[in-house]
């Protein structure tokens, strides 16, 4: 059997130990010949790497294992590109929460100002990681899951259309895994779901057991009470309530099942009113993942041994092996990617970057016919692909007039000075980050 060489793009992630753990264990239906780990902040890496590479001792000391800032040395001899990157760190997500909350809006790492300003940053960096692959191993595929996701796939649709890339996203998995906690099933790999939207912004309309039979009256009688909480749940307080906010996204459209971000967009005065600007999720991760992740690979290099360690596999990840096998062995599996509609949702933007099911196999994804969709959930839809293809246009051109219409039309920003302040503000914040945008043309009265 055929051995893969996989590089982790981001590998001074707080993710990276899951991911690296979740492919050991995985290695009997994917199996790697080599690991590399890639970033750009050597210093932060190391500590991630050091860690990973005990691990790797460990449990696969035949993999070879590498970690590295030079592109040619990562990209190099690889099958598959694991592309998580954060630019800016977790620094500028900080910024990306706090500053749209002075301007009484909630600050939200990939919905509205705070995902606008995420993927300004992000578009250039994916773009980046594109091109070292294509240089250095123009055969391997990108499994792409940087956030925002929406933004930096309409990017990679535009401005490397031919390119190798799979854009995809864990929540809907997620969710799906508590779905078939509330049913009882053992995996969520039990349920075949129909689902359509955007990024962060979808239904699900149909949930049917191997039988055929409907799953979705239990599940939409729980969700109606309970929101997506299960028994004995171990998320934090911050998502415990997105998952208990459910009931009252699933209120405006009963006739289907939502994706917890829909509260943000339906909801965004409960958002910001229960915010603390002062301590924001952001936050809460650098207390929290931030501080175990690093504080667990310090004691694994420091006792050179993985013995005693609380690091787990990530769950969630081991949707991107199922990915990767299906492009590798074209498994047909079915999967939600995040591709052009191109008619699969017959009464929408051909051109628009939509989060469907495919059949995955080694040709990439062929997508499965949706059909017409409501008219609320396409206006809901329109308004938010345009914000989406919006920022990507301000990028492209370097346009600050084009920025300020996203902002504008984003649903979570309730007028156009608003959305002149914050972006005045996150332009400041960014310099370091985002492309130096055109302003002259822009004529505002002081007393807008």
């Amino acid at each position: 059997m055929k051995k893969f060489s996989i590089v982790i793009a981001g590998g001074g992630s707080t993710f990276t130990p899951g991911i690296v753990l979740m492919l050991l264990e995985n290695l009997n239906q994917f199996p790697i010949r080599k690991l590399k780990l890639y970033d750009n902040d050597a210093a932060r890496q190391s500590t991630i790497a050091e860690a990973c590479k005990i691990i790797l001792n460990e449990k696969a000391p035949e993999i070879e294992f590498l970690a590295t800032t030079d592109p040619e040395e990562a990209f190099t001899d690889v099958d598959f590109v694991m592309a998580h990157i954060r630019v800016g760190k977790y620094a500028m997500r900080e910024l990306d929460e706090k500053i749209p909350l002075k301007h009484g809006v909630f600050g939200q790492e990939t919905c509205g100002p705070g995902g606008i300003a995420y993927g300004m940053r992000s578009i250039g960096g994916v773009l980046e990681l594109i091109d070292y692959m294509e240089k250095y191993s123009p055969d391997a595929w990108m499994l792409n899951y940087s956030n925002p996701a929406a933004i930096v796939a309409e990017a990679t649709r535009r401005l490397r259309p031919d390119s190798k890339v799979l854009n995809i996203c864990d929540m809907p998995i997620g969710i799906e895994n508590r779905m078939a906690q509330i049913l009882g099933l053992k995996s969520r790999k039990e349920m075949k779901v129909r689902y359509y939207g955007l990024n962060h912004f979808g239904w699900w309309t149909d949930i049917r057991d191997q039988n055929g039979n409907d799953l979705m009256p239990k599940l939409k009688e729980h969700v109606r009470k309970h929101g997506y909480t299960v028994p004995k749940d171990d998320a934090d307080a911050s998502w415990s309530d997105t998952f208990l906010k459910a009931r009252d996204v699933y209120a405006l459209d009963p006739d289907t099942l939502p994706n917890t971000y829909l509260k943000y967009y339906f909801y965004p005065d409960y958002v910001y009113e229960h915010s603390n600007p002062e301590y924001t999720r952001a936050n809460e991760v650098m207390d929290g993942r931030e501080k175990f992740v690093f504080g667990e690979c310090q004691k694994i290099i420091e006792n050179q041994s993985t013995e005693g360690t609380k690091l787990h596999v990530d769950e969630h990840a081991s949707y991107i092996v199922d990915l990767a096998r299906a492009i590798a062995y074209n498994t047909q599996e079915r999967m939600l990617l995040i591709v052009e509609n191109q008619g699969a949702i017959s009464n929408f933007d051909p051109t628009a970057m939509v989060e469907i099911p495919c059949i995955v196999g080694s040709n990439g994804p062929e997508r499965i016919a949706i059909g017409e969709i409501p008219q609320f959930q396409k206006g809901l839809m329109e308004q938010q692909v345009s914000v989406e293809k919006l920022v990507v246009e301000a990028w492209i051109t370097r346009s600050y007039q084009k920025l300020w219409q996203a902002l504008t039309l984003s649903k979570t920003v309730p007028s156009a000075k608003v959305a002149k302040a914050i972006l005045d503000d996150l332009i400041e914040a960014n310099k370091d980050y985002w492309p130096k945008l055109h302003k002259e043309d822009v004529v505002v009265r002081e007393d807008l």
